[in-house]
């Protein structure tokens, strides 16, 4: 109802090939996928040759440099089928930017032409088993021994934990410290002393891996540190902590909206009591508040986005809007299972699975309470 401009007629051709790729590629084996709780490398590797993954790195890094739009359009169509295993965005959209705003150029040739390709895979493990959304009291370690850190400690809730060959690590390397004592390693994952536990069983996101990492004296080169000295990792986590928001934002409303047309398509053919469920009043009125809610937030999604491409999404704007449109995908996921009646619950029904994995988007990112809190200190 209101046209969304900024994306013009390449981005449109853009996603339709996204589109098609993830339907011939991705969708028909989406359900195996959450079987074996993982994505195939394979799809990996397919999306890279075709510049899926980090497109917005630049041409002499391996990807294509294009702008974040190019990216916003890939998580919305990823999104909006439903293919919630797939982890692309975390690798391309908050892995790779760490690595080419802090680190080294030997880092960056290194990793980031594979990253790319599809080549390798990548997470960043920053929550602990005591510490979630308070980054400060993370208890890794990493303590510097001549030339190399020997990193100790655990990580849980790690998407793509399991695929993983190179983890952006949040450790201590001054205990002492709080968050002045925080820094960025990346570790890979064959390297001795590191260990992947098991690919945990979550509520959704069945075919999403999602990893518990373990490091003894895991030996890391002093050149693997992100920044130009020890104790950045706190701010640098900081600056990025907004991108990462606005790609939960922008993933919630394109899974509202879809759960909001599947929806839809069933009201208008099932059939209660001698007529379709979309000529009862509850069920229009319902339908109509979701589209007015959906449309509103899209808009300020799309401005927050606007933001971000002009470098101006600071960190409060960028709370507001992972906690509201978190909170409103929660909502109309809920309403549109309701809506399906029964079959709502059956998980062979995509809103069925898509209610399951909408709920950890209030969680991850910054639980939706730590980013009310985040709005109100800067009143």
């Amino acid at each position: 109802m209101i046209p969304r401009t900024l994306f013009d007629a390449d981005l449109d051709g853009f996603r339709d090939s996204v589109r098609k790729f993830l339907e011939q590629e991705a969708a028909p084996y989406h359900e195996q996928w959450e079987k074996d709780g993982q994505v195939s490398r394979e799809l990996w590797q397919k999306a890279g040759e075709l510049g899926f993954l980090c497109p917005t790195m630049p041409e002499e890094y391996g990807g294509v440099g294009a702008d974040f739009r190019y990216s916003a359009v890939v998580m919305e169509e990823v999104s909006r089928a439903g293919l919630s295993g797939i982890g692309w965005t975390l690798h391309s959209d908050i892995v790779a930017p760490y690595i080419l705003n802090y680190g080294s150029e030997e880092l960056k040739k290194h990793y980031l032409p594979k990253m790319a390709s599809g080549e390798i895979i990548t997470a960043i493990a920053m929550s602990e088993p005591g510490a979630g959304s308070d980054l400060q009291g993370v208890k890794t370690t990493a303590l510097k021994d001549g030339d190399h850190y020997i990193l100790n400690g655990s990580k849980t809730f790690i998407t793509n934990g399991q695929m993983a060959d190179m983890v952006i690590v949040v450790a201590k390397t001054d205990p002492k410290e709080g968050a002045k004592g925080i820094s960025l390693l990346l570790v890979e994952t064959a390297w001795e002393g590191f260990e992947k536990g098991q690919n945990l069983n979550k509520v959704g996101m069945k075919a999403q891996d999602t990893s518990e990492l373990f490091f003894q004296d895991v030996t890391v080169p002093v050149t693997h540190l992100l920044g130009s000295m020890e104790g950045q990792g706190f701010l640098q986590l900081m600056q990025e902590l907004p991108a990462e928001r606005l790609q939960i934002g922008l993933t919630a409303i394109a899974s509202a909206e879809a759960a909001w047309q599947w929806t839809l398509d069933y009201v208008k053919e099932r059939k209660a009591f001698g007529k379709p469920v979309i000529k009862f009043q509850n069920t229009r009125f319902k339908m109509a508040e979701m589209k007015a809610d959906i449309t509103a937030a899209r808009v300020f999604t799309d401005r927050c986005l606007e933001l971000h491409l002009e470098k101006k999404l600071d960190i409060p704007t960028a709370a507001m809007l992972k906690q509201y449109t978190t909170d409103l995908q929660c909502r109309v996921m809920d309403e549109c299972v309701q809506l399906h009646g029964g079959y709502g619950y059956m998980w062979e029904y995509p809103i069925a699975r898509a209610w399951a994995d909408s709920r950890v988007q209030r969680i991850y990112g910054g639980t939706n309470e730590i980013m009310k809190e985040i709005v109100a200190r800067a009143f």
